[in-house]
């Protein structure tokens, strides 16, 4: 594919674009019927080979808050290598340790902007989450692990409403400088228009953070992931987060919908000219198919539209 600029804003984003994909962990965590790990080997295998540089595996979270995570340490194993270098969610030292005594290479904290989504999904308010991660993090550097930040509930809360653009930039902050790598920002529940894409990215990069240290992670919920993926773009951010056939949501935030379909976003980004590396035929091929495992057609609109 050609390599041409997309002029956009005061930015020119001339590629390649990074796509993050999160699909075997956050696509899968909300699905109620429990997914064998032989898929589960076969769906991170499959979206490796179709060109993703790369495919969060699972999360070492406790099997009774995620059920459908239950058997991550026998995936990571099944996967031998590729496992190890797969990024993986850890949600404290507990986490972190399984994920260490299995040799995984990368691992991922799961913060909150919002007081409310904290105690909920943590049991923990909003600074005393800082506490929980510091040691998560300080440990996985030490290791030579590196460490992603996701920040949640960046864009609008289900219970406390909008967002202040302040208070998610200094969680973020927060959590970036114990000594995380990337920055990842939530829409959690899909909320986000692309104004406030905008100033919340100038916002962080007024605060001092790169903005080729901030990601941005998508839900379609009123339809407007595409858009606010364009706005991230001219705000100068190009990783991006995405679910392979839109799957996802939040076990915790039961108005959030799917994720950002992988397949729409690889259609956008080759229509805008901006290399990805990601080979679509072989994604929608794979979504097919693992929508014929889950009973039910992708939502992804690329995805019916390839395949229909």
């Amino acid at each position: 594919m050609p390599e041409l600029p997309m002029q956009v804003a005061d930015q020119e984003i001339r590629g390649p674009v990074t796509i993050y994909e999160v699909g075997p962990r956050d696509g899968l965590q909300n699905e109620s019927a429990l997914v064998p790990v032989e898929v589960k080997e076969e769906l991170v295998r499959r979206l490796l080979a179709a060109g993703l540089p790369i495919v969060e595996a699972t999360s070492f979270v406790h099997p009774r808050w995620v059920p459908q995570l239950a058997d991550a340490e026998e995936l990571v194993a099944r996967l031998g290598d590729l496992g190890r270098a797969c990024p993986v969610l850890v949600p404290n030292e507990r986490g972190l340790d399984r994920a260490l005594e299995l040799g995984c290479r990368h691992v991922a904290i799961f913060g909150s902007a919002t007081e409310t989504f904290a105690q909920k999904n943590l049991n923990r308010s909003m600074d005393e989450q800082f506490a929980m991660f510091e040691p998560v993090v300080r440990r996985a550097r030490d290791a030579g692990v590196d460490v992603r930040a996701y920040v949640s509930m960046c864009f609008g809360d289900p219970w406390e409403g909008a967002v202040l653009i302040d208070q998610v930039v200094s969680v973020g902050r927060r959590l970036f400088d114990l000594g995380a790598s990337q920055l990842s920002l939530g829409d959690t529940i899909g909320v986000a228009t692309a104004g406030h894409v905008g100033s919340l990215v100038d916002a962080f990069a007024e605060a001092g953070m790169p903005r080729g240290d901030l990601a941005l992670h998508f839900h379609d919920t009123y339809g407007q992931a595409l858009s606010n993926v364009q706005a991230g773009l001219r705000a100068g951010v190009t990783t991006y987060d995405a679910s392979a056939g839109g799957l996802g949501g939040c076990p915790y935030a039961k108005s959030a919908t799917g994720n950002l379909a992988t397949e729409d976003l690889v259609w956008f980004l080759t229509g805008l000219g901006l290399e990805h590396g990601v080979d679509l035929t072989a994604l929608v091929e794979t979504s097919t198919w693992l929508a014929g495992h889950l009973g039910r057609p992708s939502p992804s609109a690329v995805v019916r539209a390839m395949s229909g």
